[in-house]
């Protein structure tokens, strides 16, 4: 019983909240790049566009298909991303990964509203599906510098 009491106060208000309202959720008309990632485990799925300028995100859209953990994930990333560079989103998805896997600390603004997951270190089958969209936004934004600079 007490594991899912432990698993309802994963879910909490807060989780829930954020995943009711994911910002970013259109898709962009003609983005620089795309990505898509797929958790194997639960079949979560990201597909995230993005424009650059100057380095930096300047539009992003979403499109989420994840549980309220992989949302709310989502909804943080999608109100702190623009305006970051590559580095960023890629130190953020590093910290992320590191918080839920090894006990590290919380990223760094702007993304650091992804404390909300810490209580989802103990459920390992749940962290594909919160790290999909910084893996998502952070292969797109790869492939928008590849593309500018070809």
């Amino acid at each position: 019983m007490s594991g899912e009491t432990d698993l309802i106060k994963l879910y909490s208000t807060r989780i829930l909240a954020l995943a009711a309202d994911i910002p970013h959720l259109d898709r962009l008309d003609a983005p620089d790049a795309t990505a898509k990632k797929r958790a194997p485990l639960c079949g979560s799925t990201v597909t995230v566009d993005v424009k650059m300028a100057d380095g930096k995100v300047s539009e992003f859209g979403q499109d989420v298909k994840a549980c309220a953990l992989g949302q709310a994930s989502a909804a943080v990333v999608g109100g702190a991303i623009v305006g970051t560079s590559r580095a960023q989103v890629e130190k953020a998805r590093d910290q992320l990964k590191a918080m839920l896997k090894q006990d590290g600390p919380v990223p760094d603004a702007p993304f650091d509203g992804l404390e909300v997951l810490l209580p989802a270190r103990d459920y390992k089958n749940r962290h594909a599906s919160i790290l999909l969209t910084l893996e998502a936004a952070a292969e797109a934004m790869e492939k928008a510098e590849q593309a500018h600079c070809a």
